[in-house]
């Protein structure tokens, strides 16, 4: 099984030791990802600028490993507060727009204090 792996840069994927997408028969497995800017490490403070970002670089792993959003076939958004959830919907209304994706929202603790959105998906190469 041909296996490829792609990283962002983030500092995160070296010091825990993980990819941000993984490739493998076909499929496409990005990690969760957060609000981050990576080129600048910085987080905005608004769930749906952070929701934003997180979309963005996951777009960029998607076509880095020859797929793209609209190939997204299941997306799970975590989230330590239920009550920011809402705020996020027009943002992945849009972006999923043509994928409609299988998804789910968990409440869960995140690892950093100011992350108030992660995201993961799962896409297949066209």
């Amino acid at each position: 099984m041909d296996i490829k792996h792609i990283s962002t840069g983030s500092p995160f994927e070296e010091t825990i030791g993980y990819s941000r997408a993984v490739v493998a028969d076909g499929w496409v497995f990005v990690a969760g990802t957060t609000g981050y800017d990576y080129a600048t490490m910085s987080m905005p403070e608004a769930v749906e600028d952070q929701c934003r970002n997180a979309l963005a670089t996951i777009g960029k792993a998607l076509e880095q490993a020859g797929s793209g959003l609209d190939h997204v076939v299941r997306v799970n958004y975590i989230l330590p507060d239920k009550a920011d959830w809402p705020a996020c919907w027009p943002v992945t209304s849009q972006v999923f727009a043509k994928a409609k994706p299988a998804a789910t929202m968990i409440v869960a603790g995140l690892q950093e204090s100011e992350m108030k959105i992660e995201i993961e998906v799962t896409a297949r190469l066209p």
